[in-house]
């Protein structure tokens, strides 16, 4: 989203420009007195959900085998999840995905030596507390791979709110200070450029789900950064 604010433009000779750029698309040539800034702001916040991901990956002599046992173990671990209190409409899982394994000799031809199934469930988790007990329960339901582990806040738009108010504050603290330093004064805001950030969850690196996972100690130490950005052009009074 871009925000523009926008008066009628005074055709008055240069002053006085003073530029606090940091971006080449916000550097432009303005027929007028003006201080250009960029204000930053970010809050903190303590993970209390979670979406992880794990997979099933089974290999037998073939396709038949391999389908029943990956199907097996996904059945098992959603009706497990359900029954821990895990609603039906935060968990998803894949497609099945069978693919022939080769084995390929120095000489010859390749060699048929089995099929390997796969499919992945997506759970997202309402209570981050709880995160460690679902894992255990993908390793007693026969799920062999965790893909990913998310870390996120649940009220989102609070703390990017925040993070936007900081940044706007910042931006007015820096053009108040420029203005006061060079014996000059504010008329007011000409132009606010704004784009929407991105906020990436914590994450947490795949492995191989062969023993009880203990992720509490990351979570709880864990801490979220939301940031923000805004730039504004202020016009100078003569």
């Amino acid at each position: 989203m871009t925000l523009r604010i926008e008066t009628m433009k005074l055709f008055a000779p240069v002053v006085l420009l003073l530029s606090v750029l940091s971006t080449p698309t916000f550097a432009q040539e303005w027929d007028f007195p003006h201080i250009s800034t960029s204000g930053y702001g970010e809050v903190t916040a303590i993970p209390d959900m979670a979406e992880f991901s794990v997979q099933v990956v089974e290999s037998t002599m073939n396709a038949e085998q391999a389908k029943a046992a990956v199907d097996k173990a996904v059945t098992e671990f959603t009706s497990k999840l359900v029954k821990s209190g895990v609603a039906q409409q935060n968990i998803s899982s894949s497609n099945l995905y069978i693919n022939p394994q080769y084995h390929y000799p120095a000489n010859g031809k390749p060699e048929l030596v089995g099929y390997q199934a796969s499919r992945s469930i997506t759970v997202r988790v309402e209570e981050v507390s709880k995160l460690n007990q679902y894992l255990d329960i993908a390793l007693e339901s026969g799920i062999n791979q965790v893909n990913s582990i998310q870390l996120k806040v649940r009220d989102q738009d609070k703390y990017q709110q925040q993070a936007r108010m900081a940044a706007i504050e910042d931006a007015k603290l820096k053009a108040q200070s420029l203005a006061k330093g060079f014996e000059r004064k504010l008329e007011g805001v000409w132009r606010v450029d704004y784009n929407t950030p991105s906020v990436e969850p914590i994450m947490m690196r795949s492995a191989n789900l062969s023993e009880k996972m203990d992720v509490a100690d990351t979570y709880q130490e864990s801490s979220l950064v939301i940031r923000d950005r805004v730039d504004v052009v202020y016009k100078l009074a003569p």
